[in-house]
């Protein structure tokens, strides 16, 4: 057999190829990467996964010219609401072709738009099931509106005309409404992670105490195919669960989100949830003027009736008034009768009184002065006498002192051959006081001597010295 060229294999591959697969296939997978090239066409990778394990079980490429790609993506997009993107399940109508150079190619030629709405549909479906069972799926439903409802911590995109309308709404009530804006991207692939975001920042102003009355997610139009980020089990679950009730107006009266299914109260549109505030508001009002009407219907009944209770009321006081005042009179008089008649007694009581006092009072102050007049006539005699011997005793004690006193005189001490002798004026007590050179005076009972120290005295050693040693001439004076 003759060798033949790569170029002539690769055209039995092709022809064969077209011999065993000459018509087209549905086929089922999930887009895992979607790419454009500056021609318009599009290059598309296709997974498929176990659905127990998520385990890779098949892999390939496909690819839709862009005469295809200009009609048919457009057309799944209106239909299903979901983007052109990696990560959805699709039914692709697929050809098999081999080009002797490009090799082996799925070219698509047709999407089937209700398979990828019918995932979808499952993929919510799937999301609230897991929300039931969990328990969580009508948390935020159950939370009750406050009263009034005014302060609204909005997530929105800042240019977006649907937040600028239920601004301009808000503002043409006549109701305080306090409005905050808290960024999100509200289409393409940040949508869960910028409101997860916003959620989170709403909730640390909530627990530090920003009373936050409501949350109102709102998206103004839009295309449908950005829906899909509202529909995340992580997105549904935080909202499920967010202490405050959300509010949501995504924008499309037909297409209902996850979201939408778990918030507190679904709207059509951002107006259409500005509506429902101004609505509730004026509920409020409505009632709160059918309160101030009651308040002054019952007013005014109580009004009256305790006008008639204080007419009735002044009228037993007056006559009460009336009776007291009589009872009190004929009180008064008597208590006065009561008055005279027992003053005069106790008058005449003290009288009596009185004059008894008078009668003890002299004799008392007579025996007072007889006791005197005795005591005056015995000091009169005793003190002469006290006198005498108070005089004689004084007289034996300076005797006996004047005695003490001359034995203990200086010139006695002298006159036995004792001698004082002082130094500058000072007496000298302690010879170690002494100064070599310093003049002495020694007293004696018969005249003075004069002398001068020589050296200073020594400490005799292992002997403490006296306290008051002599002196002697020998060593002290000249």
């Amino acid at each position: 057999m003759s060798p033949i060229s790569l170029q002539q294999f690769n055209a039995l591959v092709r022809d064969a190829l077209a011999v065993c697969l000459p018509d087209a296939y549905w086929v089922t997978a999930e887009l895992s990467e979607v790419r454009f090239n500056p021609r318009g066409h599009c290059y598309l990778g296709l997974v498929e996964k176990d659905e127990r394990s998520d385990a890779l079980v098949a892999k390939g490429s496909a690819v839709m010219w862009s005469n295809m790609a200009g009609v048919l993506i457009p057309r799944f997009e209106q239909e299903t609401g979901a983007r052109w993107a990696p990560g959805i399940k699709v039914l692709l109508k697929m050809e098999v072709t081999y080009h002797e150079v490009y090799g082996l190619q799925y070219k698509i030629v047709g999407i089937d738009s209700s398979y990828t709405l019918g995932d979808l549909q499952r993929r919510r479906r799937e999301i609230i099931r897991q929300l039931t069972e969990e328990g969580v799926v009508g948390l935020n439903r159950e939370l009750p509106l406050p009263r009034p409802l005014l302060r609204i911590a909005v997530i929105s995109s800042a240019t977006a005309a649907g937040y600028g309308d239920f601004c301009n709404q808000l503002a043409a009530a006549p109701y305080a409404f306090h409005t905050q804006l808290f960024p999100a991207v509200m289409q393409g692939d940040g949508v869960e992670a910028s409101i997860l975001e916003a959620l989170d920042h709403i909730y640390n102003e909530w627990e530090g105490g920003t009373a936050w009355d409501a949350v109102a997610i709102i998206r103004g139009g839009g295309a449908v195919s950005d829906l899909n980020g509202f529909d995340t089990y992580l997105l549904a679950a935080t909202v499920a669960q967010f202490p405050l009730p959300i509010l949501t107006g995504i924008g499309h009266e037909r297409d209902e989100t996850v979201l939408d299914l778990v918030a507190c109260r679904r709207f059509k549109t951002p107006t259409a949830v500005a509506a429902f505030l101004v609505e509730t508001a004026d509920a409020e009002m409505a009632a709160l003027q059918e309160m101030a009407n009651s308040l002054q219907t019952a007013t005014n009944r109580l009004l009256h009736q305790a006008q008639l209770s204080l007419q009735h009321l002044d009228e037993r006081l007056r006559a009460a008034a009336r009776r007291t005042l009589d009872r009190q009179s004929d009180r008064q008089a008597h208590l006065c009768q009561l008055l005279r008649d027992r003053s005069r007694a106790i008058i005449e009581s003290e009288r009596q009184r009185h004059n008894l006092l008078g009668h003890l009072m002299r004799a008392h102050a007579q025996r007072s002065i007889d006791r005197g007049e005795q005591q005056l006539r015995y000091l009169q005699e005793a003190v002469p006498v006290a006198l005498r011997r108070a005089l004689h005793a004084e007289a034996v004690r300076l005797d006996h002192i004047a005695d003490k006193l001359s034995l203990a005189s200086p010139e006695r001490s002298l006159r036995l051959g004792f001698s004082i002798t002082r130094c500058n004026g000072r007496v000298v007590r302690n010879a170690h006081d002494l100064k070599p050179g310093e003049e002495l005076v020694t007293q004696l009972a018969e005249g003075e001597v004069h002398s001068q120290v020589l050296c200073q005295p020594q400490t005799s050693v292992g002997k403490p010295a006296p306290s008051h040693p002599s002196t002697k001439p020998s060593t002290l004076l000249s």
